[in-house]
């Protein structure tokens, strides 16, 4: 089991990990190039991402690509650097979502919507399944600048489901299950997605047989696989079978120890554990510097206490919590197609019993290694400089997330106001308005 990622490390004691960030880093991501300009930013906490604190930090950036991390004093600043002074201020690496369904198929939407999560401090977002145009992989290859990267699964696969969305696969047979695997292959996707989920009693479910042939086929092609699912059984039979990661918790009733056990026995499987709107009244006006007006009042009519949905929420809490507790990886995603969703499920996250600390691995190192974005989700040495500089500790407040001063992509300040006047801008009024 693996012991709660909690620890802080203080200043004094930062020289061993500068040098243990240095080495990891440069393994892990492209080494910086020299010769362009070097910026240092000083006198920040700096929420590595996995599970290390830096009080008193410091930081350069070079060609987009952190180059040293570690306490103020340790850290060597060229001579003509820029320096910028963020004493006060908390700093974490840009937050990744892995599980979300993009809205809209053009590139003009598609860049809007990574713009729009840019803004929010989302560094990278994977859609699930739906994306039916070659738009998705064409951003994804030429992410445009100060926008969120895009990682795609494609369509994924799912038994027929008449009424519903024709995009995914429908296979029905296991040669159908492993030619859709291979297509998606040869397309390039980053994960497959299936659905194991009988739609409340409506379509058949995607059988043991057909499931374990994607896993197989997805794994000799160097894929992995995240599953829609709902209840405890499928995702046991899921696990046995070897799948990587569930974009859901189980939702129909609490685990019990045999799944306890068998996701401990598949530790290198993820949850993503999405959770449900816990059903609590909120203020949600902190959504209007990217949101309409109107639409954030619709958004607060909505965040009342209803005890149904509280219910819900309650089930696959507890799930998260004790899964949280006997060390499985989980990782942040949120469904949907909201920008900002990736700050009320981490306060969500929170509510269910995991401490702010682990709910910021889980939606940066955690969600970066899921989809195999080996040069984000950390600030650390080599990784390219997502990040996130926030006016409060998110260690003491979840929602400080959502306090954000600047968000850096790539080594670049996104234009956040830029971004905020075009989206929170009131729709125009239709042309034979009075």
């Amino acid at each position: 089991m693996r012991a709660p990622i909690q620890a802080r490390i203080p200043a004094v004691s930062t020289g061993v990990l500068l040098l243990t960030v240095l080495i990891a880093g440069c393994a892990g991501g492209e080494a910086p190039s020299e010769g362009g300009a070097v910026t240092a930013y000083e006198g920040a906490r700096v929420i590595v991402g996995d599970g290390q604190i830096i009080e008193n930090a410091a930081f350069t950036v070079q060609d987009g690509r952190f180059v040293e991390v570690g306490a103020q004093g340790q850290v060597e600043v060229p001579e003509g650097a820029t320096r910028v002074d963020l004493t006060g201020r908390t700093v974490m690496p840009a937050l990744i979502n892995a599980h979300m369904h993009t809205p809209g198929t053009t590139r003009e939407a598609l860049a809007s919507f990574l713009e729009h999560n840019a803004y929010w401090g989302v560094g990278a977002v994977a859609s699930l399944g739906t994306d039916s145009t070659t738009a998705s992989f064409e951003l994804r290859d030429q992410p445009p600048a100060g926008a969120a990267r895009l990682r795609t699964a494609g369509r994924g696969i799912v038994r027929p489901e008449p009424g519903r969305t024709e995009v995914p696969y429908w296979v029905n047979t296991e040669a159908e299950a492993r030619a859709a695997v291979r297509e998606l292959a040869a397309k390039g996707v980053d994960i497959v997605k299936i659905w194991v989920d009988d739609r409340n009693g409506q379509y058949e479910k995607l059988s043991p047989e057909l499931y374990t042939a994607v896993i197989d086929e997805a794994h000799m092609n160097d894929l992995r696989v995240t599953a829609h699912i709902f209840a405890l059984e499928d995702a046991k039979g899921l696990l046995n079978a070897g799948l990587d990661a569930f974009a859901h918790s189980v939702r129909d009733r609490d685990i019990d120890d045999e799944f306890v056990t068998l996701f401990q026995a598949h530790p290198e499987s993820y949850l993503v554990a999405n959770l449900p709107d816990r059903g609590v009244a909120a203020d949600m006006s902190w959504l209007a510097a990217t949101v309409p007006a109107e639409q954030v009042a619709q958004i607060q009519a909505g965040a009342t206490d209803r005890p149904a949905a509280q219910a819900t929420h309650a089930i696959q809490a507890r799930n998260l919590a004790r899964l949280n507790e006997a060390g499985v990886r989980i990782a942040l995603g949120t469904d949907g197609g909201n920008a900002w969703a990736a700050h009320t499920e981490l306060a969500d996250m929170v509510a269910a019993g995991m401490t702010p600390a682990q709910a910021l691995v889980a939606a940066t190192r955690n969600a970066a290694e899921l989809l195999k974005l080996s040069d984000m989700g950390t600030v650390a040495p080599g990784k390219s400089a997502d990040f996130v500089v926030l006016e409060a500790n998110p260690l003491d407040d979840i929602t400080n997330t959502r306090r954000i001063a600047s968000v850096h992509l790539r080594g670049t300040e996104v234009d956040r106001a830029g971004i905020s006047a075009r989206l929170s801008a009131p729709a125009p009024e239709s042309a034979t308005a009075p």
